[in-house]
């Protein structure tokens, strides 16, 4: 019913810069809270960035400064935008939206399939 597509991922060097977008699919009401979570190998999925309805963000300790996430609700889009990439950024990146949908009375989570970025030192 809801289909969240990243793309943007890839392989840079240190100090390189990379976007990863997501846009979401299907039968939308209300596309509520959007943003980016990221998992390395042997660790945890962890938060990178969170941006509202109304475009207030959040960010991790480890992005802020380097990282900025924007949305487009007219496409139900989301981004992320990382500079200044270090190697311990290296990790899948998902993307995460609370959608309401014609079909429930209470929004839901779901997540995308994941994008890899790797970064080189």
């Amino acid at each position: 019913q809801v289909q969240l597509v990243e793309s943007g991922g890839g392989s840079v060097q240190a100090g390189g810069s990379l976007t990863l977008s997501c846009v979401a699919s299907g039968r939308l009401s209300t596309v509520n809270d959007m943003g980016w979570y990221r998992q390395a190998p042997g660790n945890q999925r962890e938060l990178v960035a969170t941006i509202t309805s109304s475009g207030i963000p959040n960010y991790a300790d480890s992005v802020k400064g380097r990282f900025t996430i924007s949305r487009d609700n007219a496409k139900n889009a989301v981004y992320l935008q990382m500079n200044s990439l270090k190697p311990e950024d290296t990790a899948l990146y998902y993307c995460n939206a609370d959608v309401r949908t014609p079909y429930h009375y209470n929004s839901e989570n779901y997540w995308g399939q994941g994008t890899q970025v790797t970064v080189s030192s």
